[in-house]
Order: C-alpha cells, then structure tokens, then sequence
C-alpha cells in the first residue's frame, strides 16, 4: 500500500515542481513536506524487510518481501504461522493489509501472520511444471520470442523455497511450524502442483485462478493420478476462478469444474477443501476477493488460545 501512496501523490509533487519560478520558497517546502509525509505513511503502512537471497539452486539473487506483525510487548516471544506468497510483486501489499487488519485485536478472525512474498525474475520458468509451448487455447506457440519461454522449472522454485527460503525465514524471525503456500494463475497451479508433489511443505495451500490449461492439463491430469480415492492427506485447500474461459474457447472454467468433482469424488481424508466461483470478477481483480475469502476459509474454526 505504501507504493500505492507515493504514487498517488505523483501529482501533487508534479504540480509544485510547476510553480517552482513564482513561489521557489512555498514550492521547497511543499515538496519537502510532501516527501516526509510519504516516507512516514510508507514506514507506517508496511512494517518489514526486503532482503536478497543468493540462490545456489537457482542461481541466481533473489529478492523477497517479508512484513510481520507489530511487536508486542506483552508477549515479546509470540510465533506466528508463515504464509508464502508468489507473484510477490503484484499481491504482497493487499495480503500483508488483509493478515494485519483480520488478525487485529479487534476483528480477530485469524491469527496474526508472517506474509513472504517471492518476487519474480522469470515467471513462466518458476511457476509452471513442465515444458510447453501449447497456449492458453491448446495452440503451440514455435515463435522464438514466445512467452512461454523457458518453462518447467517449478520443481527447483520449490526445491528453492524449501531448501533455502523457509530456513531463511524460520532462522530470523519468530515463526511458528504452520505455513500457507499461496499463488495466483500460474502460482495456483504451482501451488497446486507443490501440494500433489511435496505435500508435507505447507499445511494450507491457496491456488487462485490456477491455469489448468498449461501443458494440455498436466496438473489437472496429475492430481487424478496421485490422488487416490479413500487415501489420506491432512491439509486445507482453497481454490476458485472467475469469468475466465465464459466467452471466449478455452477451457478454464471448465478445468476448475473437473478439478473440483475429482476432488470431491476421491473422499481425500483429511483435505478440507473448498471452490468458489467469481463470476463477476476478472481474471485480475478475482484476487482481491479470493485472497480474503481464502484466509476466512483456512481459519473458519480457529480460535485464540
């Protein structure tokens, strides 16, 4: 929200900087106020670090955002479940607001919470499972400057999450053993693809939008492999759509059907899951709903010790 702020303000600064010949006084103070203010309202609406970890397995730096709840003093000791974020850019903001404001003393409804977001270098490569170069409508995509390149490198991302960032996380700052994995079209099927292959790593995952359609559904059509009727697997899963694949041939409403009756039919036991569809939204505003919607469903019976 901080970022949002500065931004907003752009136009003033703009403005003074304008009438810098008529009023070169009032103009220098105004900027200088205007600066210190949005210093002050940045620092105090997003508490946190921002720190660069050097992979060795992606090989690469890596920047990450962390924002923790406010210290408290009558409980300096207190740990906090951890909820890792992709697409760390777009959503930590809104996430951060959403942990501190349902987690407040007054409202309550979840407990306070770590929130990591993961920033991005190259999406497409981290996020998806496996090798493609067949498009959102099943059509391959052969052009030599195709988005779709490189891909299929999700199993390192997680390798990198778990081998490397969550010790991160968990050696400097107060964290508690639950964690959430969270992600939105590509980081759903990530998350996704993280739960049906490395279950143990979160305890709640939340897959929005997850593009089913990546690789002809090879998540879609993984999930009915590895999830066999009657079997057991203990965690929390929430995903859900919006109106993506209504009007136009692809097949992204139809893949959160399929998934949702295959979830359902196998009798996981264990998994508490729930799907909700947006159909007023878009495929780029759904997280604004999702994401709450999401944190209220993980911790529905949760209750203050």
């Amino acid at each position: 929200m901080g970022r949002q702020y500065i931004k907003a303000h752009s136009k003033n600064i703009q403005y003074m900087a304008n009438i810098q010949f008529r009023y070169p006084l009032t103009r220098s103070l105004a900027i200088l106020f205007l600066f210190f203010s949005i210093q002050a309202t940045a620092q105090k609406t997003m508490p946190g670090d921002v720190v660069i970890i050097a992979s060795k397995i992606l090989h690469e730096n890596r920047t990450v955002y962390t924002h923790y709840p406010k210290p408290d003093s009558s409980n300096i000791n207190k740990r906090f479940p951890v909820l890792y974020l992709m697409d760390g850019e777009s959503h930590f903001d809104m996430l951060s607001q959403y942990a501190d404001y349902l987690g407040r003393w007054d409202v309550k409804v979840i407990p306070q919470m770590i929130v990591v977001g993961i920033t991005n270098t190259k999406r497409t490569r981290d996020l998806t499972p496996t090798v493609s170069i067949i498009d959102y409508f099943g059509k391959p995509d052969t052009s030599a400057t195709s988005w779709m390149k490189p891909s299929g490198g999700n199993e390192e991302f997680l390798q990198f999450i778990h081998e490397e960032l969550i010790p991160y996380i968990d050696t400097n700052y107060k964290t508690q053993a639950y964690k959430i994995l969270a992600g939105h079209s590509f980081g759903g099927i990530a998350s996704i693809n993280c739960l049906l292959t490395h279950p143990a790593m979160f305890d709640a995952y939340i897959a929005i939008s997850p593009s089913f359609w990546w690789d002809r559904e090879y998540v879609l059509k993984l999930a009915d492999r590895t999830l066999q009727k009657g079997s057991a697997l203990n965690k929390t899963l929430f995903y859900s759509d919006a109106s993506e694949g209504i009007s136009d041939s692809s097949t992204f409403h139809t893949n959160l059907l399929k998934f949702d009756s295959l979830v359902s039919v196998k009798k996981i036991k264990g998994l508490v899951h729930a799907y909700k569809y947006y159909p007023a939204e878009t495929h780029m505003t759904e997280p604004v709903s999702a994401y709450y919607d999401a944190l209220r469903f993980i911790f529905k019976d949760w209750k203050e010790n």
